[in-house]
């Protein structure tokens, strides 16, 4: 019923999220805009076997405004940041036949690099200085199980629950941490259309739930956020099209710094041009794809430019 996929593995642009937080504690929240949707991010490949890839992102931005922002449990005049995050990321798709239904697990490890800037002065006068870069674990993403319905050959849906683990370097006099210091629980759908020509339209939710950070004494509200992508096919593997993005929180922040700017609640929108191969390579079927994501409205959060790179090869 179903045909062979080329997939990018599940879930490894949940983040992929993001690396420091920005509208909630330092401005945002594990997501950077247009970044997390993938192609083929509604279907579990009917094929038992392992996914593997390799993920790389680039972000540029910065938050202004006279009333500053929360970050490491105290106060900053604004930020500016560059951030490049690589994951690897490792799913295996169970044995489960060629039926409606399809199972997998993922877990991904990533590596971050943060160069920060901000004029920021903790309770009692505690200060951290006004600029920190380190290159640090982040935060590890798992997904125990994520399931796949195939509605037909161009139609598929998948269900997953995405975890961060507070594995990630973090200290909170430091401005530069590549952890949160957080869980954060992120039920998530997604639904994919093949065209049949090389092209898809592929759509991914999900509601970001964090838990307290213990060292600051603050929580991030909850964030929803909707993921697009387009692409149309052009033969020979290769694809164009476009990625987008919505960020919005749900929830104030709680915490006396985040008290302090009245929950701090923010959003995001952006989209950007993606392009993209497909085809065999040695034994595995193979992906490679490129986007360019600038944010054109932002609010409690940085605002920028996001560049993402994905490699992806699938043994079946």
């Amino acid at each position: 019923m179903v045909q062979r996929y080329v997939v990018r593995p599940l879930l490894a642009l949940c983040m992929i999220g993001s690396p420091l937080l920005f509208a909630a504690e330092g401005g945002g929240g594990r997501p950077l805009t247009g970044q997390q949707v993938f192609s083929n991010a509604g279907i579990v490949p009917p094929e038992p076997g392992w996914i593997m890839s390799l993920t790389s992102i680039g972000y540029d931005g910065s938050l202004k405004g006279s009333k500053g922002a929360p970050i490491s449990g105290a106060v900053s005049g604004g930020i500016d940041l560059k951030i490049a995050y690589t994951m690897a990321n490792f799913t295996h798709v169970w044995d489960t036949g060629k039926g409606r239904w399809n199972f997998a697990s993922a877990a991904g490890v990533p590596v971050q690099h943060t160069d920060i800037k901000s004029a920021v002065t903790g309770p009692r006068g505690r200060t951290l200085g006004d600029s920190d870069s380190a290159t640090q674990f982040a935060d590890a993403l798992i997904t125990p199980l994520a399931a796949g319905y195939h509605f037909d050959e161009a139609n598929h849906l998948s269900l997953s629950l995405p975890i961060y683990l507070p594995t990630g370097a973090y200290n909170k006099d430091r401005l530069a941490n590549a952890g949160q210091n957080t869980y954060t629980f992120m039920p998530t759908l997604a639904f994919t259309h093949l065209d049949g020509k090389g092209g898809e339209l592929s759509l991914m939710s999900a509601l970001e739930m964090y838990s307290e950070n213990t060292a600051t004494d603050y929580r991030n509200g909850n964030i929803f956020r909707l993921d697009a992508l387009w692409t149309h096919g052009f033969g020979s593997g290769w694809s164009a099209g476009l990625a987008a993005g919505y960020v919005q929180q749900l929830t104030d922040d709680k915490g006396q710094t985040a008290d302090s700017f009245n929950g701090f609640r923010g959003r995001s929108v952006g989209a950007g041009p993606v392009v993209g191969w497909s085809g065999k390579f040695a034994d595995a079927q193979a992906s490679v794809s490129a986007r360019w994501v600038p944010e054109f409205d932002t609010k409690n959060r940085p605002q920028g430019n996001g560049v993402g790179v994905n490699l992806t090869l699938a043994f079946f």
